[in-house]
């Protein structure tokens, strides 16, 4: 599919492609989602960039950024905080949790139980989250980033479609071509060296309003509607797009069309974003689910409908 990034957003990409080598796509729709105010779970083999990646997003965007290692044995409270008794004191504090950072990264998060994974879904839908009775905000913007390993089962739990449907989209970094990874077995890559803050916090806040704002014109909320009815009515999936994947798509192709500069979507930008965000919340009843297959089933028979 092809594309054009506005140059207000290429030294964004740019800057974070020293230290992800040859992902420019990915990057891209890494900002779409950020700015179409998702979340995003990449899923793919350790080693390919996935915490490079969230890292150095963070630091364009100047934002708190917090960390949590995903374990068997870990616990609501050591994502969210907890209340304890201060002696000195003589009552009660709350000691916040990594999920109070604006830029959470969520390694491995399948290899923790259900209920651990559960204390993310209020904070990802609503941006607050309840402990003890009180409601604590969190900072905006909020936005996680999740990683699995899909080729692990021995000690992993599958994330339940309720905590998968808060995720945006999902894909995978991939591995390098050939030209870039020999790039970086020469070294340029510089995976540990900081990125500058690009955007301030209202530049962020404003780039948010204007994905909001772009238009879908009528012709292309119905090939929209199209794609949304034949994920339900196809009888190849096991169910079709919820109303919060149809919202989730709707804002990630606004979104996209703001990174190509226009204010206004066009088909190209549906066929672009489709695919991500459909890929972890459709499961075809015979085959593997995977973003090509999706793609290639949808518009093939879209088309031919048309």
């Amino acid at each position: 599919m092809k594309y054009n990034i506005s140059k207000e957003f290429t030294h964004i990409i740019d800057s974070i492609e020293m230290h992800l080598v040859g992902k420019r796509e990915v990057i891209a729709l890494s900002l779409a989602t950020f700015f179409a105010r998702g979340h995003l779970l990449l899923e793919d083999i350790p080693g390919v960039g996935k915490t490079t990646l969230a890292k150095h997003l963070a630091q364009v965007f100047g934002l708190d950024f917090g960390r949590i290692q995903f374990t068997s044995d870990m616990l609501p409270s050591d994502i969210l905080g907890i209340n304890y008794y201060n002696q000195k004191e003589g009552n009660f504090v709350f000691k916040k949790g990594p999920i109070f950072n604006s830029f959470l990264l969520a390694d491995e998060i399948n290899r923790s139980t259900p209920k651990t994974q559960s204390a993310l879904l209020q904070a990802m839908e609503e941006d607050i989250v309840n402990i003890d009775r009180e409601t604590y905000v969190l900072p905006k913007p909020f936005f996680v980033i999740a990683t699995k390993n899909p080729n692990e089962e021995v000690g992993t739990f599958a994330l339940p479609t309720s905590q998968l449907d808060r995720f945006m989209c999902s894909f995978g970094i991939g591995y390098p071509d050939k030209a870039s990874e020999r790039d970086i077995l020469k070294g340029k890559n510089n995976t540990k060296t900081t990125t500058k803050t690009i955007l301030t916090q209202e530049q962020i806040e404003n780039y948010m309003k204007r994905a909001e704002e772009v238009t879908l014109s009528d012709t292309l909320l119905d090939f929209l509607q199209d794609i949304i009815d034949f994920t339900r009515k196809s009888g190849l999936f096991e169910y079709g797009l919820s109303t919060r994947g149809a919202l989730s798509l709707t804002a990630m192709i606004k979104s996209w069309a703001m990174l190509q500069g226009r204010d206004y979507c066009i088909p190209d930008d549906v066929q672009m974003v489709t695919g991500i965000v459909c890929v972890h919340r459709l499961r075809f009843k015979e085959g593997i689910t995977t973003i090509k297959r999706i793609n290639h089933e949808i518009f093939t028979q879209i088309h031919s409908d048309t």
